[in-house]
């Protein structure tokens, strides 16, 4: 198991970011939460087996259709108690 924070800049608000990981990290079972931050940017926490959180990395360099990601910064955290993945407002 492991567990990331990840802040990603580019046009991701406003183009269905938080929907769309929220789908992505349901579909790969994964836990955690997506939220837009008031700079543009979109900070995610997400956790699960390394090789589905990879697949997760892997989409938020590009995101959603409409999306354009121009950085993602990434740091390992230690895992957290979540027991879904949820959209924070």
């Amino acid at each position: 198991m492991v567990a990331y924070r990840i802040q990603v800049f580019g046009k991701v608000q406003g183009v269905f970011f938080r929907a769309s990981t929220k789908t992505k990290a349901d579909v790969l079972g994964l836990k955690g939460w997506v939220k837009n931050l008031i700079d543009g940017s979109v900070h995610i926490e997400i956790q699960g087996e390394d090789s589905d959180v990879q697949k997760f990395l892997t989409w938020c360099e590009s995101g959603p259709d409409f999306a354009r990601v121009s950085r993602l910064d990434i740091v390992e955290i230690a895992v957290q108690p979540f027991s879904s993945f949820e959209i924070q407002y």
